[in-house]
């Protein structure tokens, strides 16, 4: 009997969260259900959550525990405000997926934190509406309906399951009935009730710990690209509910807030010594996702680059044969290229100035013009951790004279809208210096919406002869990726034209590279969570890069072009270019290194190039065997041989000399 009356207890405790708060948990079980089926994209293929329901289930019981500690009053007050919280947050999530194509996401919440009381007046005229309730989010709000009348009516319900009881009692079958539950209360309610939910908790607890421990990484992240690397993890963490979505985008804009603070701190820091405009204009040309070992400009089958090309026949197009990225993920590389911090100097990039930041203090009119990071409501974690502090408006304020406004489906749309911006007058702004930046969205996945289809000029049958190991898949795959780069040659040739009759200096190089079917690696993007090992730096670090220069600058500035041309052999990591930039610019400030300028004399070409801040590049190119070396050596003259008596790892054609 002692044992039984211990049986009945645990088996009561079990089940007292869920007793105590049966309505609300119910509720908030289907609320949670229901807003993900809501917020499924309309693609082959996709499901809800693979352990939502044990997942959710558990969220909530433990809720309920919390809640069944408290006093009666306090916890009915606590309820509502969790249903109402839950309600507000799912219909939040439901109608931003319906209307941006997006749940939750920090740039969705930093967009309100910056929306004004005018704007969020002409935001609910403009898209609330009767449409809101026959939408997806009338499912929220039926189910909202429903849960209050079930809660104003519930003490109506136990009168009346107590007058059921009673009329049960008075009929015969229903005394038995009665008779038959009370010695089964004894024993078998209590044994059944305590395998059920024990059953229940075990295995939602087991099922759920991965994501739950996934989730805790996540959320203790100490910096935003931490956060994002983490997500780079195939298996990362899943934000399956709203309000799971709602505290990471709160925590991701806590993170950057904290480096746009130290950013802001240090734009009265900027200090610049003096400036002598050594070159008027200079443009930087930033790719994205582009693949060295997909440019015929390096040495690939496929005539992807053929305006580089010929430019570089001419002699004012000097490629760069030894170039390497810092990461592989665009935001890293952004934050590494775009600051004055160097992978090796104190502190971390935002204690840095931003190389705009000292352009626009130098005199120059910057001008920055990005097919990527302007900020949107269904903008992915990366892209804002890329962006966040380009579009705060006190460091655009510090870093841009002139911005564009939208973003395009293809690159081309950069063109007109920098015509726009020549057209109206405003590109120089009457300042002796222009600095103009095109930051492009390039090969970036999906590689097929990276050009017109009337641009098309590779096809998967170009591949069957030389890549008869690749299925007919992968071949088309490869072909959208060339088709992307062709496209890609077209629009910074243009852009190359736009100032092709100015004392114009042109820089190109892109964020990282990319993978697509390389060596029968089976990899296509990148490979974010894997070890750096030799093929991994090849196609995902290695890197175009190459200066232009039009004709009356090499009139002009012959000796800085002789030093573009002596340094194009030079092993190089891209996380200096902001002192490149300044030398280019003339510009003395105490945040300029000699060292870190690769057309310098005092440039240190024996800097550690660590890949992801863990793996150095040249190490691994020594560790890579001395068969590669001897290739190298018989197929390369001893002038365009870097340290280690190698300029890269891999072959790559001559470059021509100076013209």
């Amino acid at each position: 009997m002692k044992a039984m009356d211990i049986l009945r207890r645990v088996c009561a405790s079990l089940w007292l969260p869920i007793k105590t708060n049966a309505l609300f948990l119910v509720a908030m079980y289907v609320l949670g259900v229901l807003t993900e089926v809501l917020t499924l994209p309309a693609v082959r293929g996709a499901h809800v959550y693979d352990n939502l329901y044990l997942e959710l289930f558990l969220d909530l019981y433990v809720v309920g525990v919390l809640l069944s500690f408290l006093p009666w009053w306090v916890r009915r007050w606590g309820r509502t405000l969790l249903a109402v919280v839950a309600y507000m947050v799912s219909m939040v999530d439901v109608y931003c997926f319906w209307k941006f194509k997006s749940t939750l996401t920090p740039t969705m919440l930093l967009l309100v934190g910056e929306t004004d009381s005018r704007e969020a007046g002409e935001f609910v005229q403009s898209y609330l509406s009767w449409e809101l309730l026959t939408g997806p989010v009338g499912w929220i709000v039926a189910l909202m309906v429903l849960h209050l009348l079930l809660a104003l009516g519930n003490k109506q319900m136990g009168r009346w399951l107590r007058g059921l009881k009673r009329r049960l009692a008075a009929a015969r079958w229903g005394r038995q009935l009665a008779s038959a539950f009370v010695r089964s209360r004894q024993w078998l309610i209590p044994v059944l009730g305590l395998v059920v939910m024990a059953s229940l908790l075990t295995w939602s607890v087991c099922s759920s710990a991965g994501n739950k421990a996934k989730l805790c990484k996540l959320m203790t992240g100490r910096s935003i690209g931490e956060v994002e690397h983490t997500l780079t993890d195939r298996d990362h963490a899943v934000l399956y509910s709203p309000l799971w979505r709602l505290t990471f985008s709160m925590y991701a804009n806590k993170l950057a807030a904290q480096q746009i603070d130290r950013l802001v701190e240090g734009i009265d820091r900027v200090k610049v010594d003096s400036c002598s405009f050594r070159s008027p204009t200079i443009v930087l040309i930033i790719g994205e996702s582009y693949s060295r070992h997909h440019s015929s400009l390096y040495g690939y089958r496929m005539p992807t680059t053929p305006r580089q090309q010929a430019r570089e026949r001419s002699g004012r197009l000097v490629r760069f044969t030894d170039v390497v990225t810092p990461w592989n993920l665009t935001s890293f590389v952004f934050k590494n290229m775009l600051s004055l911090h160097v992978e090796g100097q104190e502190g971390e990039w935002c204690d840095y100035p931003l190389f705009a930041e000292v352009f626009r203090k130098a005199g120059y009119h910057v001008t920055f013009l990005t097919n990527q990071f302007l900020p949107q409501a269904k903008e992915a974690v990366y892209d804002f951790s890329g962006g966040f502090f380009l579009n705060n408006p006190l460091l655009s304020q510090a870093q841009f004279d002139t911005r564009n406004t939208e973003l395009h489906r293809y690159d081309s749309g950069l063109l007109a809208d920098f015509d726009k911006i020549r057209e109206a007058g405003t590109l120089d702004g009457g300042q002796p210096g222009n600095l103009v930046i095109f930051h492009l969205l390039g090969q970036h996945v999906s590689y097929k919406e990276r050009y017109p289809r009337n641009r098309m000029r590779f096809f998967a049958s170009d591949y069957e002869s030389w890549r008869p190991e690749l299925s007919a898949k992968q071949r088309k795959m490869v072909s959208h990726y060339d088709n992307a780069t062709l496209y890609n040659d077209s629009i910074v040739d243009q852009i190359c034209r736009r100032f092709d009759r100015e004392d114009a200096i042109v820089v190109y190089v892109p964020d990282h590279g990319e993978e697509c079917y390389e060596e029968q690696r089976g990899i296509i993007c990148r490979n974010h969570s894997a070890a750096i090992d030799r093929g991994l730096a090849k196609y995902e670090f290695e890197i175009p890069f190459w200066i232009y220069c039009t004709r009356s600058y090499i009139r002009r500035h012959r000796d800085v072009y002789r030093q573009v041309v002596a340094a194009k052999n030079r092993p190089y990591m891209i996380d200096a270019l902001p002192h490149l930039l300044l030398y280019l610019a003339g510009i003395s400030s105490p945040d300029y290194r000699e060292a870190y300028n690769v057309l310098s004399p005092d440039y240190d070409e024996h800097r550690p190039r660590m890949l992801k801040g863990s793996t150095d590049y040249d190490q691994l190119v020594d560790e890579a065997g001395k068969e590669v070396s001897q290739y190298l050596m018989g197929r390369r003259s001893t002038a365009s041989i870097g340290r280690h008596g190698r300029g890269t790892a891999w072959p790559s054609p001559f470059l021509k000399g100076e013209r």
